[in-house]
């Protein structure tokens, strides 16, 4: 599966470590939140880079010990109608995550832009579609309804645009 970050296809710099292998001296690794929680002793002076997977059953609250030495978030999406992962982006940039964001699983063309607003960076996508298509969904939405949090520059809100030209009402009768 490609790797879909900042419109282009890249190498994944990551290696997805199972929960029975051997942890390496350097690198950079995903590890799973049993793992780290598991393991954090060991894992907090690993010399590389560190990323983690979290299933959608996870908590964003028990992360709060470990956040600071995590790279890579990786949020998972199972199915079409799963937007548990949303959810949890979401609350992970509203808690001050600034690492990267990662989605897997069953993504979309049509939910790329949702994802960016709600703090996803890169993408793993199938081969479904080829690398035009996730460029012209990245670019096919420019306005948007809600403030994303990480917003796209390109990218403005629908109130912002509706406003322009317009003086602001210096008296307001339905204000009371």
């Amino acid at each position: 599966m490609p790797l879909l970050k900042n419109n282009a296809f890249v190498a994944d710099q990551f290696v997805n470590l199972g929960d029975e292998e051997a942890l390496p001296e350097t690198g950079k690794i995903i590890v799973s939140f049993t793992r780290l929680a598991q393991e954090w002793d060991s894992l907090a002076k690993f010399t590389g880079v560190l990323g983690l997977r979290l299933s959608n059953t996870d908590k964003v609250e028990s992360l709060a010990p470990y956040i600071s030495q995590i790279a890579l978030i990786v949020l998972s999406f199972p199915a079409f109608g799963d937007g548990r992962s949303y959810s949890l982006a979401r609350a992970l940039r509203l808690d001050g995550y600034r690492g990267e964001l990662r989605a897997e699983g069953n993504v979309l063309p049509d939910q790329l832009q949702y994802m960016r607003q709600v703090g996803f960076d890169s993408f793993f996508v199938t081969d479904r579609f080829p690398l035009q298509t996730w460029q012209a969904a990245g670019h096919q939405m420019s306005l948007a309804y809600q403030r994303g949090l990480f917003r796209q520059a390109q990218e403005t809100e629908v109130w912002s645009t509706r406003q322009q030209g317009f003086a602001p009402w210096e008296e307001q009768p339905h204000a009371g």
